[in-house]
């Protein structure tokens, strides 16, 4: 069974914060953190910077968490080779999450996911956590009555966006044990377009999307039915509404701690994909996005 949380760190603010995310998350599930660090070596002539730094920056930030969270186990190690293949190694074998930095977009909503982490989603089968700079603990807390948000009140609901024409326990599972661990509910959002015959005539075409959404609603509740009995501890609120998955997920995002999202694992020679759906929410969400890989 997956028992450590990896964290890739560069020493940058979005790894820092990642690495944060990470400890929190381990306190949550009792697990270990581990960070991992990959130098790329360069070409000769360039000389390798001296071993010194890299490893200060990796004792100090490992150090860091254990002084920030006691009840923590962390422990820290340094490889050398591309990122994306290192990263990848390290959660192929005895990980539970791999948690990952992405910079704010400067004046803009959400996340700039470079190009190593667009790599590593697409080619790990580790669910992987993208976490922003500036990301803080009371961040996913509700407001305190008497203030500003902060850890001493609930966690604000996860997100799960879910495609209910294909189903997949792992994310499932995945948002159902995410709730539980906050001890908050699970938002389950899938989003439906307009019929394809909409726009011929307004009220037929009203017609027709009412009943759409109620065929994709109770779909939706049969999907979760069995796990809601495996679940009674968590509180599960439905949302299945008309429109863009993207936007629908985007907007139930704004209120979460964590929003969930699955990309299909594509065994195919021309390369990976992460989506299109899972695509626009790690750039436009907010909050920490998880991505869950699955068949």
């Amino acid at each position: 069974m997956p028992r450590t949380i990896i964290v890739g760190l560069d020493g940058s603010a979005e790894s820092r914060a990642a690495a944060a995310w990470a400890a929190r998350e381990a306190g949550l599930r009792a697990l270990p953190v581990r960070l991992v660090h990959v130098w790329e070596p360069v070409p000769e002539p360039m000389a390798a910077p001296p071993a010194g730094p890299r490893e200060g920056l990796v004792r100090e930030a490992a150090e860091g968490l254990r002084l920030s969270h006691p009840g923590v186990e962390v422990t820290a190690e340094q490889r050398a080779g591309k990122a994306v293949d290192e990263l990848v190694d390290a959660a192929r074998d005895d990980a539970a999450l791999l948690v990952l930095g992405s910079r704010a977009l400067s004046g803009l909503r959400g996340f700039l996911v470079g190009s190593v982490g667009q790599a590593v989603i697409a080619r790990t089968t580790t669910p992987v956590v993208v976490v922003r700079a500036g990301e803080e603990a009371a961040d996913e807390h509700l407001p305190d009555p008497a203030g500003p948000p902060s850890e001493a009140t609930a966690f604000r609901p996860v997100v799960l966006g879910l495609d209910t024409d294909r189903p997949d326990d792992t994310l499932i599972g995945f948002g159902f044990e995410e709730a539980r661990c906050r001890a908050t509910a699970l938002h389950v959002v899938q989003g439906c377009g307009a019929a394809p015959y909409h726009g011929y005539g307004l009220d037929a075409g009203a017609r027709s999307d009412d009943g759409l959404t109620r065929q994709r609603a109770a779909r939706l509740g049969q999907v979760l039915l069995p796990w809601r009995h495996r679940h009674p501890d968590v509180e599960v609120v439905e949302m299945s509404r008309t429109g863009s998955p993207a936007d629908r997920l985007l907007d139930a995002a704004r209120d979460a701690s964590l929003t969930v999202v699955g990309r299909r694992v594509r065994r195919s020679p021309f390369g990976a994909h992460i989506g299109a759906v899972t695509h626009a929410v790690l750039h436009h969400a907010t909050v920490p996005v998880a991505v869950v890989a699955h068949d």
